[in-house]
């Protein structure tokens, strides 16, 4: 059986990017998840008696927390660090920069001696 790289490409594709859609739906799935397992306690017993109120503060302290993670991962640079990694291993990625290089060089070069 014969399989199409390109086609096999897309798939994966389109569920990576599915995933990262189904990750909002996790997002909210978590808030009740939360609650439901908080109705042991006292405070939670509060928090489930009243979803109204509660759904949306839950919603809201989790935009927040993610807000925070996302800034500390934009300012400590971890996800260009890890971008980074990922195209050092990339051997068309490598072969693009250093085709770019060489080109940058001999253009300082060019410009050198045109001064």
């Amino acid at each position: 059986m014969k399989v199409n790289k390109k086609s096999v490409i897309r798939w994966k594709i389109y569920l990576d990017r599915a995933r990262n859609y189904l990750q909002y739906i996790n997002f909210f799935m978590l808030i009740f998840v939360a609650l439901e397992a908080a109705k042991d306690y006292s405070v939670g017993k509060i928090l489930s008696d009243n979803p109204i109120i509660s759904v949306p503060v839950m919603a809201v302290i989790l935009l927040a927390v993610s807000l925070v993670l996302g800034y500390l991962d934009t300012h400590l640079g971890i996800r260009k660090e890890e971008m980074r990694n990922h195209a050092e291993q990339n051997p068309v990625t490598m072969d693009i920069l250093n085709t770019v290089r060489s080109i940058k060089k001999e253009l300082e070069e060019q410009k050198n001696k045109a001064a």
